[in-house]
């Protein structure tokens, strides 16, 4: 396996092992990553989040880590990277609304790099229109939005992911094993 260069584009109240565990993993097999948020610095911070599944009708939210950026996201050219990532937690919702990470995520898809989202990742993707026809697994929350850009939402169970094409996705991270494996495969 070559080495790549992976962009991984979070934010405050990412969730915790959803950013965490693919950013070290991805370390540990000797690719490099890249882990940027807007209007912030290589250096500067994000938040993050615990999600939980601990038998309520939906997760549980406790307050995280704190993630270390290590690149400039006005800095960047998506052109540069092999693959992205986008982790789950709250971090999505709001980077949606942000142009410049929708189109960086569209390049991603144009150029058939691969792409690994987790949990409510899916909101990226839908909010950038590149779901169109292909599967993709979320948590159960974003199965509407998967739904309404055109994916189709592949109901796996929780420890699950699916690969369509260039992009493997999972419902939350009790999936990495399966969504890194099936990740690190795209990457060879």
């Amino acid at each position: 396996m070559s080495n790549k260069k992976i962009l991984m584009i979070t934010g405050d109240f990412t969730e915790d092992y959803e950013t965490m565990v693919p950013f070290q993993t991805l370390l540990t097999v000797g690719h490099s990553v890249d882990a940027v948020c807007p209007d912030k610095v290589s250096g500067d911070s994000v938040a993050t989040a615990i999600h939980d599944f601990e038998g309520d009708q939906t997760y549980t939210e406790k307050r995280g880590h704190n993630f270390t950026l290590n690149a400039t996201f006005s800095e960047i050219d998506p052109a540069d990277y092999d693959a992205l990532v986008i982790p789950g937690g709250r971090a999505p919702e709001y980077l949606r609304l942000n142009p410049a990470v929708l189109a960086m995520v569209r390049h991603f898809f144009t150029t058939n790099k691969p792409v690994a989202a987790i949990c409510h990742g899916a909101q990226l993707l839908a909010a950038a229109g590149v779901l169109e026809g292909r599967k993709c697994s979320a948590y159960p929350a974003c199965m509407p939005e998967v739904n309404q850009s055109g994916g189709i939402y592949a109901e796996i169970a929780i420890d699950a992911a699916v690969t369509d094409g260039n992009l493997v996705t999972a419902p939350a991270w009790p999936a990495h094993p399966a969504w890194l494996a099936q990740f690190l495969a795209l990457l060879k």
